[in-house]
Formats: structure tokens, sequence, C-alpha cells
């Protein structure tokens, strides 16, 4: 069982480690952070928009963040308020943050692409699969702590 919490501990770190590493690299181009990346590409696949609230629960990040990341893109003129000066106000890229989000759309492509090289769709399907269950299975043990 330690084998396995080494296994599976040390792999997450990693997999974190080197997305943040590659993301930190293609969002270096535009003066960004690597982690709002995620923000840029949640935006272009709602282009109606969304509240940072709506952004924090997709992104599964705390509002904070959420909130600071957007000050950030909304200074780079990747991303504004359709009611500037409202915590209700949808977010929305500009078209300078669409092509942006394009960019770090296709190069996320690239990534993910390359990481799953060697494995067919079935094996793909299936680790995704098993790490959705994973996730929820360790949301609900965080939320409700360890069985006695």
């Amino acid at each position: 069982m330690v084998d396995r919490f080494k296994q599976f501990s040390f792999s997450i770190f990693e997999i974190y480690r080197c997305w943040h590493k590659l993301a930190t690299q293609e969002m270096a181009r535009y003066g960004l952070k690597g982690p709002y990346a995620i923000y840029l590409v949640a935006l272009l696949e709602c282009p109606d928009g969304l509240t940072a609230a709506e952004l924090s629960s997709l992104c599964g990040r705390d509002k904070a963040d959420v909130s600071r990341s957007v000050a950030a893109l909304e200074e780079k003129k990747l991303v504004y308020r359709d009611a500037p000066n409202s915590y209700r106000a949808r977010l929305k890229l500009t078209e300078l943050g669409t092509q942006a989000a394009d960019q770090v759309r296709r190069r996320v492509d690239v990534a993910v692409t390359c990481a799953g090289q060697g494995y067919d769709a079935q094996k793909r399907a299936t680790f995704y699969e098993v790490l959705a269950a994973i996730t929820d299975n360790l949301s609900q043990l965080s939320r409700d702590g360890l069985p006695e």
C-alpha cells in the first residue's frame, strides 16, 4: 500500500510540476503567469462569458486567485467585464484575448497529444475515467474526512 501511495503521490506532483513549467513557458509570451492559461481556455470555451464565481467553480480555483488573475488579464487587455465595476459582471475575452486563448489551446492540444503518446484511444479513455473517479473519491474524502 505504501508503494502505491508513493507512486501515486510522486506521479501527481510530477505531472503538476511539469504542467506548471510548460504553462509558465507558454504564458511568458504574454507576460503572464502559467496558471492563468486555464482561465483563458475556460473563457474561450464560454463565449457568452462567465462571472468570477462561475470561473472559480469551473476551474476549481479559489475566488481570491480568480480575482488576482482576472485583474492581470484585464491589465493585459485580454479580458473585459461586460458591466464594469460589478462583481456579477460577465468576464469575456477581448479580440486579443481570444487570439491568445486560441494559441494557448493549440499549445495545450500539443502537450496533451505528446503526453499521451504510445497509448490508444481506449487506454486514454480508461485513464481519464479512472482519474475522474479518483478525483471524485479524494474530493469526497477531503470534505467528509477519512473513515475510521
